[in-house]
């Protein structure tokens, strides 16, 4: 079984490929990007609480203050270039409770903009917003994204419309090609069984697949990479995740 730390009703459990914490290097010499994945079976009430979980832990990995770029998907938002440009490739875009996704957005934005306001992220982004959902979150904001990443693997190239868009705004476009559901209820499990890979932290079906019992439900991811600037050499990389264990 892999070694786990228990701290109160959390458990940690590290990763099976060992990695020296901190940086080789000055802070200075780094530039840092955390990519926080709000995962759709999770809460919204709670979005704010992930955002703070996440971004400590990616400090204490990497033993720094404050990361230069923080970028946050939130589920059921998905860029539709087709909508864009009135045709052509794009995904589907999700609708499913657009006005309560988007108060849970404005509300979760807020902990974002704490982040900026107190240093500990330089500058702050979100993932899949198109021109029209901009439009509508943009005003409710104290302070603007300055970066949108979009994922464009089915599209490849960026709409003319949201370019000008996003230039007249002073929002920096950025492409990227993460999967949408980057950790399904049924591949965290796999990851936490008694499998050939798994952290045998999960009970199992056998007698002897001693562990936690009930189902575990995904609450969110973070990437992180560290790049050092002068050279563009990725030194650090890797994931942080959360679920919730239900009896």
């Amino acid at each position: 079984m892999l070694w786990t730390s228990p701290e109160l009703d959390t458990v940690h459990i590290p990763s099976k490929i060992f990695q020296t914490r901190g940086l080789s290097e000055e802070r200075s010499e780094y530039d840092i990007t955390v990519k926080l994945f709000l995962l759709p079976q999770a809460s919204f009430q709670e979005w704010r609480r992930y955002l703070r979980e996440a971004i400590g832990a990616v400090l204490d990995e990497m033993d720094v203050d404050s990361v230069d770029l923080l970028i946050v998907s939130f589920p059921g938002v998905t860029f539709d270039a087709a909508s864009e440009e009135g045709g052509g490739c794009g995904s589907i875009k999700i609708e499913a409770s657009d006005s309560e996704l988007m108060e849970a957005v404005v509300d979760a934005w807020q902990e974002v903009e704490m982040f900026q306001s107190r240093g500990v992220a330089l500058k702050i982004g979100l993932a899949e917003f198109g021109r029209e959902r901009l439009q509508a979150f943009l005003p409710r904001t104290t302070r603007r994204p300055k970066v949108d990443q979009i994922n464009v693997r089915d599209c490849h190239v960026l709409p003319q419309s949201m370019m000008l868009f996003a230039k007249q705004e002073g929002i920096e476009l950025l492409t990227h090609s993460d999967c949408t559901n980057i950790l399904p209820q049924g591949t965290l499990r796999d990851i936490l069984d008694h499998g050939d890979n798994g952290a045998g932290v999960l009970a199992g079906p056998n007698r002897e697949d001693k562990g936690l019992e009930g189902d575990v439900t995904p609450e969110w991811v973070a990437k992180y990479t560290a790049v050092i600037r002068d050279r563009g050499v990725i030194e650090n990389k890797g994931y942080f995740a959360s679920a919730e264990l239900s009896r």
